[in-house]
């Protein structure tokens, strides 16, 4: 059963940062590409960032651009997002997702994780 599992989420003041970890574990992910995507109350879910585990190219949303990073470690299983220079319009429910690099569909998600940041 494929889990993936979000954790260091919390609250924090405008232009800190915080590092959020997702575990993934009951398949092999080699041929995924891995998200992070955000919803803020009332708001679409938005795209943050995405990692392919084969090669480790990476894509993030215009809004993160130059503040976050996302990382792979491939012997650990985890994907994790550095972000930095948090602001409050980043505040919103975190959720590692994962597809087959062949598709765009996003078939495996985590619960999330929850990330406010005071202003």
């Amino acid at each position: 059963q494929v889990q993936l599992v979000e954790s260091g989420g919390g609250l924090v003041q405008a232009g800190d940062s915080l590092r959020l970890s997702c575990a993934a574990s009951g398949r092999t992910f080699s041929s995924y590409v891995m998200g992070w995507f955000r919803q803020a109350p009332g708001k679409e879910r938005e795209f943050v960032a995405s990692i392919s585990w084969h090669n480790g190219n990476t894509n993030y949303g215009d809004s993160v651009k130059g503040r976050f990073t996302i990382s792979r470690d491939n012997t650990k299983n985890t994907i994790d997002l550095q972000m930095n220079n948090l602001k409050h319009e980043d505040t919103a429910v975190y959720f590692c997702a994962g597809r087959p690099i062949f598709t765009l569909i996003y078939i495996y998600w985590g619960q999330g994780t929850q990330v406010t940041v005071s202003s």
